[in-house]
């Protein structure tokens, strides 16, 4: 059986389901980035795009991708500062007025917490700035980005299976992400009667820089690969998800973590040959 990344299937879709639409990306690494690859699909379809990134050493590397999108707004921001999420969402304001989509694919961990035993490589501090970088983020975007979306809107973040299941070395990194996750409904919850629409997609190991970080990564894919029925997680098919749950096509769903995983969420007990290495 061939991987899903070696099936041919079209990316970018093209087409105007997004035109007139505006929207911000938020974690955006490089040309590998899951947001990446969801930003090109949005694009294609006509959306209005705006970037930010999170240092200069960053900027080097979106601000390329984000002006070959024609991006106008290309802003550094640092999520675990207040006045520095004040003036992006001002410059966002300043040049749209206001805006119709967010993508949150922000996460961040001490690398030292990503290897061995959670309870002894967690500390406090550790675990606030995960929890704070990691999921707080995407309330204080949400509550902002809401406030720029007159007409209704949608957003999504991005999460993992680690939020729901133990995963080797993922350790601290899952607890944020299984707070991402409860945000996400509550967060729905509270902007559903604006007309604004939130999720989360639960993507399987892709091999982007956030991945790089992972003592077991190497296990991981190869684990995934042998167990998922569709192998391994293609990033176009979570743009494509993406695209569905940013898009109209989207409408009355709402609070839902979406798997784009090849099917791995779903196997109770995988068959002899995923166990062999």
């Amino acid at each position: 059986m061939s991987s899903s990344s070696e099936q041919n299937i079209p990316f970018p879709a093209t087409g105007d389901l997004m035109k007139g639409k505006r929207g911000l990306i938020m974690g955006v690494a490089n040309k590998n980035s899951i947001a990446w690859y969801i930003a090109q699909q949005l694009h294609a379809m006509g959306a209005e795009l705006a970037f930010t990134y999170v240092n200069a050493a960053m900027e080097r590397r979106v601000r390329p991708l984000a002006e070959s999108l024609g991006a106008k707004i290309i802003i550094e921001c640092d999520v675990a500062s207040d006045a520095s999420m004040d003036a992006t969402f001002a410059a966002v304001e300043k040049e749209w007025g206001t805006m119709d989509f967010l993508v949150h694919a922000i996460a961040f961990t001490d690398k030292t917490a990503l290897e061995g035993s959670f309870i002894e490589n967690t500390s406090r501090q550790i675990f606030k700035d995960t929890m704070d970088i990691s999921a707080f983020s995407f309330v204080d975007a949400a509550n902002r980005s809401a406030k720029l979306m007159p007409n209704g809107g949608s957003m999504i973040t991005l999460t993992y299976l680690g939020s729901e299941r133990t995963i080797p070395n993922y350790n601290v990194m899952g607890v944020a992400k299984a707070a991402l996750e409860a945000s996400t409904r509550y967060i729905a919850r509270d902007l559903g009667p604006a007309n604004i629409r939130v999720n989360a997609i639960s993507a399987g190991p892709v091999k982007t820089l956030a991945a790089a970080g992972i003592s077991s990564g190497r296990h991981m894919f190869s684990f995934n690969r042998k167990a998922a029925p569709l192998n391994d997680t293609d990033p176009r098919g979570v743009a494509g998800a993406a695209l569905y749950l940013l898009s109209d096509l989207g409408t009355s769903c709402t609070g839902e973590t979406h798997h784009v995983d090849g099917g791995f969420h779903m196997v109770g007990m995988p068959d002899e040959s995923a166990l062999a290495e």
